[in-house]
């Protein structure tokens, strides 16, 4: 099993969130399977000092800095192809509301990165399976009609989730919601008060999941 994961920065607050994305590789290559990552090659939204919560005067670039926890191994996303793999997982953090779509500025009328929005509509349109953590299901029903996904219980962004026309259902930490016909796998990572422990045990059952899914 060979999945793509795309980052969106590095750093929760305003990239890619690092348990996450860790813990999703991780998962990934306990469970036998292999992964590339990828980015968008955009600049940032804007720069967090995340020690101190505050916005910084200066710009980043999301692959730049995704490629921090890429270790250097990462591809822009505008080279990736549906066709040479079998799934693809976007990790969490406010990059993905901020970066990959704007929907932590916009609400609900987000726009969508065409990068991005063209990687997950190839890969739907290709049978293959999509993976989401976190926020990122708030960005896959902005593409995507009438799926089923989950960011836990977060009832304000549950509702935007609904009134993007997707159906949301509510979970608990390391749980899982599986749409089999849409090939869409969800999980609420840190949109709950989990801990650690429980990032890894969500994305295992996701990529468990998403590896049953494939195999059919």
């Amino acid at each position: 099993m060979k999945f793509a994961i795309i980052l969106s920065g590095c750093g929760v607050f305003d990239g890619a969130e690092i348990h996450e994305s860790v813990m999703t590789m991780l998962a990934i290559a306990k469970n036998g399977g292999s992964y590339d990552i990828f980015a968008p090659d955009v600049r940032q939204h804007h720069v967090i000092n995340h020690l101190k919560g505050e916005e910084m005067d200066e710009q980043r670039n999301v692959l730049v800095e995704a490629a921090r926890i890429a270790r250097g191994k990462i591809k822009a996303l505008h080279e990736y192809s549906p066709g040479d793999y079998d799934a693809l997982i976007i990790p969490g953090g406010f990059g993905v509301a901020k970066n990959l779509c704007t929907y932590a500025i916009d609400g609900t009328d987000f726009y969508v990165d065409k990068v991005v929005e063209k990687a997950l509509k190839s890969t739907h349109a290709a049978g293959k399976a999509i993976g989401a953590l976190c926020i990122s299901p708030v960005l896959l029903a902005g593409v995507f009609e009438g799926i089923d996904v989950t960011i836990g219980k977060d009832k304000s962004t549950a509702a935007d989730i609904e009134k993007l026309g997707a159906v949301h259902i509510e979970t608990g930490p390391c749980e899982i919601v599986v749409d089999n016909a849409s090939k869409i796998v969800s999980t609420p990572a840190y949109m709950l008060d989990s801990g650690i422990e429980d990032i890894y045990a969500g994305a295992d059952n996701l990529v468990k999941a998403i590896i049953e899914m494939v195999k059919g």
